[in-house]
């Protein structure tokens, strides 16, 4: 795995140009402004005058609430807490609803060149929207040696070491009406808990068969035979036989994992012998993978035979 990237960040302009977002403050430059949180504030406690657990790299919303407690707040108290909510670490104010911009804010965040913003969004909407498009746009990120495939709707990252059969494997799997998602490097991403990969851009659609060459999948088996992204449910890896080592049998073995960007994913280990069919047996793990998953267990099954033939 490559390194890990963690530290992205997302400016204010970006944020107002993806939510078509109203500029009511600050000039262009006060839209350099950037944020590495993937979240935001209600700043009720902030308007109270109560700022000590906040974390103020987060966008403030405010919404009909903080409105409708804002024209209850007297000047004063106003000219004391705006300075506050419009510091150097705050991203942007985003009022909602088509909300009036209270003067005094106006007059503070001008002052400060500081970005207040206006939607008409409901504010459950712009915030969850905002949460969704913050935590993918600054997910950590990182770039595996491998293939991955959509297999029967989950997504399977094959690894192994160099001359594996890994883009044969997957050529073949792609013949079988399977889907290519990347060939040899994978960009993977953090996202709500699950490990989300796709291509490269320069590499995307491309598969690299030794003695062959590259070769365009969408060209040669049609656009479905090609995906964007995939969630990462499960790792095949691809290694060589041999004789003594220990494989898994019977299915009840303990199930092995490889963390990926501190997600452990189920990993299968399967020994590669000339005359096995790859394919086959990737498309086998998964569904075997899949009716686990469904509470369906073979070594429990024949457990139970045993049991039945011995009249237990």
């Amino acid at each position: 795995m490559s390194e890990i990237v963690y530290d992205k960040k997302v400016t204010v302009r970006e944020i107002m140009e993806f939510f078509s977002l109203e500029q009511l403050t600050g000039n262009k430059s006060s839209l350099d402004r950037w944020t590495v949180v993937p979240d935001i504030n209600r700043p009720g406690f902030e308007l109270c005058g109560f700022f000590k657990p906040t974390e103020p790299r987060r966008i403030v919303v405010i919404g009909n609430k903080e409105a409708q407690f804002i024209q209850q707040m007297s000047e004063k108290d106003q000219r004391e807490r705006y300075p506050m909510l419009t510091d150097g670490l705050t991203p942007c104010i985003i009022i909602t609803k088509n909300n009036a911009l209270p003067p005094i804010l106006k007059e503070i965040a001008d002052a400060n060149n500081f970005p207040v913003l206006r939607t008409s969004m409901e504010t459950f909407r712009l915030v969850t929207d905002i949460i969704t498009y913050l935590d993918e746009r600054l997910a950590p990120e990182a770039t595996l040696s491998g293939v991955l495939m959509n297999v029967y709707g989950s997504g399977v990252l094959l690894t192994g070491e160099s001359g594996m059969g890994k883009s044969e494997t997957a050529l073949d799997l792609i013949r079988d009406h399977q889907v290519l998602i990347a060939d040899d490097r994978v960009d993977v991403q953090h996202i709500h808990n699950k490990v989300i990969g796709h291509a490269p851009d320069i590499i995307k659609g491309l598969l690299e068969i030794r003695g062959i060459g590259i070769i365009d999948v969408e060209k040669m088996f049609g656009a479905s035979a090609l995906g964007d992204n995939v969630e990462i449910e499960l790792v095949i890896k691809l290694v060589p036989y041999e004789k003594n080592a220990e494989y898994n049998r019977i299915g009840d073995e303990t199930m092995r994992y490889t963390k990926i960007l501190d997600v452990l994913i189920p990993t299968f280990v399967i020994p590669i012998t000339a005359g096995r069919n790859v394919s086959v047996l990737v498309e086998s793990a998964v569904t075997n993978f899949r009716l686990q998953k469904a509470g369906f267990s073979s070594s429990e099954e024949i457990r139970n035979r045993f049991k039945d033939y011995a009249g237990e």
